[in-house]
């Protein structure tokens, strides 16, 4: 009797759990006494960016995706994400009731105020101008110092029409080079000027901030515009839920997950050692991992030689490079990548290098109906290795959108890959992937096959 008494007594502690909301999932006041519940699946909006969100080599990745993943795992919560095609768009889905959380910086202005409520970190930035800091004589500090300076920037865009007005403060003389290019973004431009072949350009200051950790040369500390504030956003009758985010990040768990993603997107370099050195073929080896490269390269058809360009280009050959987002080795395996392919110690050369082969292997197979010439294949292979298999169909369907030939990637799929960098492009409907920093994708490809030239006349078979 006693043991059946125990056990109803439990059933009814349960179910009282149950009807109070005592499991896993939180609950608080609205502000009015009016109880509320975070959902078992989150559905989060955000937009494809540099910073936001974006697919690299295959893996989510993004400032925003990542923490609102952080925000969701501590609430025990499973994020189901919803990428729109413009921020008008996304603020009409939270409206409508198709998202509970904006995970995108929605500027905190007087347009945006009856339509969101703002909710977590807030983001501070101004527009900034861009500019070499090496091999310049002096670096600008004051705005009257543009006057007889080119400064090249997107034609329509913020920043145009900042440096019109600018100019029209100072009364004239600042030559503006407006950019029409769809192969041509701010981003480009920000390595234009790292690489001189222009001399000035404007950026948000976080933009020009994750664009420094690529490029080491460029000075983004003047300012040119007020601040502006932004942050993540909820439909105006979901303040509990902003409410529960704001009380989360002033944890200090979040606040220093917050840093170290900071840290990651917009401080940690992104490219290993120099990517414009070379290297001495004097001694008539490539490096020390030749007999690897030897060894692997055959089972896939290619020139040893391809192999060991292709790992300089990814680490230099540092067996222990480490990326931005975790990629690892000789041969910058990406973490998922290595779990599906085996690799046990990613600081293992050979293990890195069996890996990428198996790898270069399936996304050739992958490759083979859409581009059929072997030779030209490698190009695909490697810009696939890179930026991930879906940027690369992306790109060869906005080619053949546009006319180009799908089969070719110079002068091609590589000029669609750099039009995948352009919103007005990577939110078209033959895009499934979005945003890609298509110039590092294509610089990539081209300083392998820059590499590979000069080692086999250099370096014998």
């Amino acid at each position: 009797m006693k043991q059946i008494q125990t056990f109803l007594l439990f059933i009814l502690v349960v179910m009282a759990c149950v009807v109070a909301g005592c499991g896993r999932r939180d609950r608080m006041s609205d502000g009015a006494g009016k109880d509320c519940a975070l959902p078992d699946t989150f559905r989060v909006g955000t937009l494809y960016s540099p910073t936001s969100f974006f697919i690299y080599r295959g893996d989510s990745l993004g400032y925003d995706y990542d923490l609102v993943n952080r925000f969701a795992a501590d609430k025990g919560m499973e994020v189901k994400l919803t990428v729109a095609g413009s921020l008008p768009r996304l603020i009409e889905m939270a409206n409508e009731g198709d998202i509970d959380l904006i995970a995108y910086e929605v500027p905190v202005t007087a347009e945006y105020a009856g339509q969101v409520s703002p909710c977590g970190y807030e983001n501070i930035s101004t527009q900034v101008l861009v500019q070499p800091t090496l091999g310049s004589d002096t670096v600008i500090t004051d705005v009257t110092q543009l006057i007889g300076r080119e400064v090249w920037v997107e034609r329509g865009s913020k920043y145009f029409h900042r440096l019109q007005n600018l100019n029209d403060e100072l009364g004239g003389g600042i030559i503006i080079r407006p950019v029409d290019s769809d192969t041509i973004v701010t981003e480009d431009l920000i390595e234009m000027v790292a690489s001189g072949a222009v001399p000035l350009t404007v950026a948000d200051s976080d933009v020009a901030a994750l664009n420094g950790t690529y490029f080491a040369n460029i000075d983004y500390s003047m300012p040119l515009s007020l601040e502006q504030r932004a942050s993540w956003a909820v439909a105006p009758d979901r303040q509990c839920l902003a409410d529960s985010v704001n009380s989360w990040m002033k944890d200090a768990a979040p606040q220093e997950a917050q840093k170290e993603l900071l840290k990651r997107y917009f401080q940690l370099a992104k490219i290993v050692g120099n990517p414009y050195s070379s290297i001495d073929f004097t001694d008539g080896t490539i490096s020390r991992y030749d007999n690897i490269f030897r060894r692997y390269a055959p089972s896939i058809g290619w020139d040893w030689r391809m192999l060991a360009a292709q790992a300089y280009t990814e680490s230099r050959f540092n067996p222990r490079a480490r990326s931005f987002a975790g990629a690892r080795g000789l041969m910058q395996i990406m973490p998922r990548t290595g779990r599906a392919y085996g690799l046990r110690n990613a600081n293992d050369p050979e293990q890195s290098v069996r890996v990428a082969v198996n790898l270069l292997r399936d996304l050739d197979r992958l490759l083979q109906s859409k581009v059929p010439d072997a030779g030209e294949r490698i190009k695909f292979v490697l810009a696939a290795y890179n930026g991930g298999i879906g940027h690369v169909y992306d790109a060869i369907r906005l080619a053949e959108k546009h006319g180009m030939d799908s089969r070719k990637w110079d002068g091609n799929v590589a000029e669609a890959a750099l039009m995948l960098a352009n919103p007005a492009h990577y939110n078209d409907p033959v895009v499934k992937y979005g945003y890609l920093r298509g110039r590092e994708t294509t610089d990539y490809v081209a300083r392998i096959m820059r590499f590979y030239d000069v080692g086999k006349t250099a370096i014998p078979v």
